[in-house]
């Protein structure tokens, strides 16, 4: 037994040797050798390990990594690695890469953005062949972190194309894969008095880059003297990109968009300009940064004390125009780090409105089609509109636009300046001709101002300041399509259908035209004492003295995790009730804050909250209401609340829900009482996908969504997806991607059982809209097995390496032919190699007994 111990503790000293020697060998740059007898007596009996001497760690192959370019992260992909020069890389760079380098082919420089035209001696590379980037691209730099699978490349900001920031190639986007999608959601209540219940259905085929879709629901109500039962088609489109005009069709019911005119609906069709398709540093608005580099400098740019850009600039004038537009204001101060140590510092006033756009961005919206409205009481004319949006110098934006319909015309132009300190604003004019339902003919003009500031030294943040005055003749297209000129719309009803009062959801008075319409939304930082906000809205009527009026104005803070609330608003509409008043408090105490332990958030009472609310109205209503509320599960996906109120007309009310979100839908149960009913709901709501591979049932689905694709790992977490995991075959949805950027898809390892493994559990996808991208996955399924390896009733040699043909299993042979392998597929074959020659590798063909899935199987076998 000693003996034995003594004989491992000597081929642990010899391995420790073995790469102590590597690190001093490379360490002084010189030859090393490592005699293998310090490993075995017969020196046969260990594998050739010349690579370690050479700093050579790993063993070539592909490689799953996290590739960076610039600092700026491009893709996780599959990239063959291949055995470095040992006379390329210092010692050091060795160790961290594993002794290993990329082979990074043209098509690799074209997408990570070189402008390959600067290196016409690229063409002398066939396609897929390994470029040596340091000697051909001169300042390129290449660095493989092997233990974090990181590949960083550095190329110089002179042998790029010259591409906005966080751009990615339209090459890059995926359109996904043929799928049909339903979507579902449905609701029921039961009271005391009445029953109602409501199921909406969107549908979805996916074929190439056309999305289908079509959106229905059905409504069930019945109680004392009435009863609904109806199915309604909520429209129906058919949409797809168009690339090179970074644009959508869409034909069908949509509605327009509301930049200029107010949105509408429309049967018919639909090109506009997607803001999406370009990178977050192109989208919105931004002032172009220019300014005077001495030398080579690197410009920082910062707002509100963050900074949002920093890059490098060649000595004389230059401009970024690329900056990300971060928030609607907050001066940008900039600074020039010289060269030499000097610093220049300026800073340029910012802020804007939704109608500017950045210096050389142009915008389109094109529409015909059908007006299309559920109001039962208007037209639906055929109408065409057409707008454009253009960003100019100097931070100036212009725009203009039509609305043409056999009764109706509209005209518009307008302009838009950051003023700089001063603010942004806007100023627009539209001219409208119109004839109403009387058949008489109107005039007019209608004048809307924007405004927008923010005081960050005072913690004051206007958003949005608004104007529109209209004369006495001015009418929008939605208010000529009404057939008469005045009424109240009321709950739609089918023909039979028994209501015992009409329940009213609008009233328009075509005499009464819109005179002026005023907006604000403000907000008042206190530091830490918490912020003030005031927003909203008030609009006016030529001929009368009613008004359409809300308002709302409030305080907020906290005290470590505690947080309260204090807010008033009133809200009056025309034709309707009288003014509504109401005053309201709230609270909401985590329990965590109340243990006084960091520990216990992660714990259920740690992840509970205490809440209490009062409401006081106009008409003396009042209300008060507490309760708790919190998470439960290891997921933390079943969400839950209690509470228990009073209300000065309702008498005693309460309610209790729970809602979980699980890998096929989430389910929600309630119940709530006052002193005249008793109530019960429900919820469901999921989605279902049809592909290739079958039907995959899921979470309710998000306009774009990925496939996880992983055959056999049934069970599998998806990271940072509340409830979301992978079926009994191995797949699942993961809802809502962001379209047109990297999505990171990653699966939780910690979460596989004990005969599933997979090598690379991180996939990143780039959906275009409305796409079914797939992520896919290899995991391995099968036995652990602790085999012997034999070859000639003699062990085979230290350190050999063992891969299974079909699956690219790996392993290492350690002493005494021992291997350890999992995820082993029941049968298969073994290639085991400890050279380069035919002499020093074998293969053998091994079967499984089928009763070994649930233990680690020990079993010896020969190879030839």
């Amino acid at each position: 037994m000693m003996r034995k111990k003594w004989g491992r503790m000597r081929r642990l000293a010899g391995l420790t040797g073995t790469l102590m020697s590597v690190w001093y060998a490379s360490a002084s740059h010189g030859e090393s050798y490592f005699n293998p007898a310090f490993l075995a007596e017969d020196v046969s009996a260990v594998a050739d390990l010349s690579r370690f001497e050479k700093g050579q760690q790993q063993a070539a192959g592909d490689y799953r990594v996290d590739l960076w370019r610039n600092n700026d992260f491009i893709a996780t992909q599959d990239i063959r690695f291949t055995n470095v020069d040992p006379t390329a890389q210092q010692p050091s760079d060795r160790v961290k890469s594993g002794g290993l380098e990329p082979c990074i082919d043209t098509d690799w420089l074209k997408r990570l953005g070189l402008n390959m035209r600067a290196y016409p001696e690229l063409e002398q590379f066939e396609q897929g062949a390994c470029i040596p980037l340091a000697s051909a691209i001169p300042g390129a730099e290449v660095a493989f972190d092997f233990s974090r699978l990181r590949l960083d490349i550095s190329l110089p900001q002179s042998a790029m194309v010259n591409r906005a920031r966080g751009d990615i190639p339209a090459d890059e986007w995926d359109e996904g894969i043929p799928a049909i999608l339903f979507n579902y959601s449905a609701t029921g209540s039961h009271g005391s008095a009445d029953d109602s219940y409501y199921f909406n259905l969107l549908s979805g085929l996916n074929l190439g880059e056309w999305r289908l879709r079509n959106n229905g629901a059905w409504r069930y109500a019945s109680g004392d003297n009435y009863h609904t039962n109806r199915w309604q088609n909520i429209s129906t489109s058919a949409s797809r990109i168009i690339v090179p005009l970074k644009s959508s069709l869409v034909m069908g019911d949509s509605n327009t968009g509301n930049d200029i005119f107010d949105s509408l609906g429309f049967r018919g069709a639909r090109l506009y300009s997607v803001d999406s398709m370009y990178p977050d540093s192109q989208q919105g608005y931004a002032p172009v940064i220019r300014g005077i580099a001495r030398t080579y400098a690197r410009v920082v740019v910062r707002q509100n004390g963050f900074v949002i850009y920093q890059g490098p600039v060649s000595p004389g004038a230059f401009a970024i125009d690329d900056l990300n537009a971060t928030s609607s204001s907050g001066d940008l101060n900039v600074t020039i780090e010289e060269s030499d140590g000097s610093q220049q510092n300026y800073t340029v006033p910012y802020s804007t409105v939704p109608m500017l756009q950045r210096e050389g961005r142009w915008k389109y919206d094109l529409v015909a089609g059908d007006f299309r409205s559920g109001n039962g009481q208007q037209s639906r004319p055929f109408f065409t509109q057409g707008t454009l949006i253009a960003g100019l110098p100097q931070g100036y934006t212009l725009y203009g636009g039509s609305q043409l319909a056999e009764r109706y015309s509209a005209f518009a132009l307008g302009a838009g300046k950051n003023l700089g300190g001063w603010g942004a604003l806007s100023l627009d004019v539209t001219h409208a001709d119109s004839q109403l339902a009387d058949d008489s003919k109107h005039t007019g003009q209608s004048l809307r101002f924007l405004y927008a500031k923010s005081l960050n030294e005072y913690g004051t943040t206007v958003q949005l300041l608004g104007y529109r005055y209209s004369t006495r003749g001015f009418y929008t297209l939605d208010e000529v399509a009404y057939r008469n000129m005045e009424g109240y719309e009321y709950t739609q009803q089918e023909e039979g259908t028994l209501q015992k009062e009409p329940v009213v959801i609008s009233y328009h008075n075509l005499r009464h035209s819109k005179k002026g319409r005023f907006q604000a939304s403000i907000t008042q930082s206190l530091g830490d004492y918490g912020s003030l906000f005031l927003s909203g809205n008030q609009q006016t009527y030529w001929g009368s003295d009613e008004t359409n009026a809300w308002y709302q104005v409030g305080y907020s803070s906290g005290w470590r995790d505690l947080s309260y609330s204090l807010s008033w608003s009133q809200s009056q509409s025309t034709g309707l009730a009288d003014s509504n008043r109401m005053m309201a408090f709230n609270l909401s105490v985590p329990f965590h804050a109340l243990m006084g332990n960091a520990r216990s958030r992660n714990t259920a009472l740690g992840r509970a909250h205490a809440t209490a609310a009062s409401s006081h109205g106009s008409g003396g209503q009042n209300t008060w209401r507490t309760g708790i509320g919190g998470t439960l599960l290891e997921g933390r996906n079943l969400s839950y609340s209690v509470m228990q109120g009073y209300s000065n007309e309702g008498g005693n009310t309460g309610s209790a829900g729970a809602t979980w979100q699980g890998t096929y839908g989430t389910l929600g149960l309630g119940y709530n009482y006052d002193r005249d009913q008793h109530q019960y709901n429900w919820q469901l709501a999921g989605g279902l996908v049809g592909h290739a591979d079958g039907i995959t049932l899921s979470q309710p689905l998000g306009d774009t969504n990925v496939l996880v694709k992983a055959p056999g790992a049934s069970g599998v977490r998806v990271d940072n997806q509340t409830g979301v995991r992978t079926d009994w075959r191995g797949y699942a949805v993961m809802p809502y991607a962001t379209v047109y950027r990297h999505n990171r898809v990653a699966l939780d390892i910690n979460s596989m059982d004990e005969y599933t493994e997979i090598e690379n559990n991180v996939s990143t996808v780039v959906p275009t809209q409305g796409a079914l991208v797939r992520a896919d996955f290899q995991p391995r399924i099968g036995r652990r097995v602790l085999m012997t390896l034999k070859q000639s009733d003699r062990p085979v040699p230290f350190g050999a390496i063992v891969r299974e043909e079909s699956g690219g299993l790996l392993g290492m042979v350690g002493e005494d032919g021992q291997t350890y392998l999992s995820g082993m597929p029941p049968e298969g074959t073994l290639f085991i190699q400890w050279g380069n020659k035919e002499e020093t590798q074998c293969r053998t063909r091994y079967v499984l007994p089928q009763d070994s899935v649930a233990q680690v199987l020990v079993m010896t076998t020969t190879c030839s």
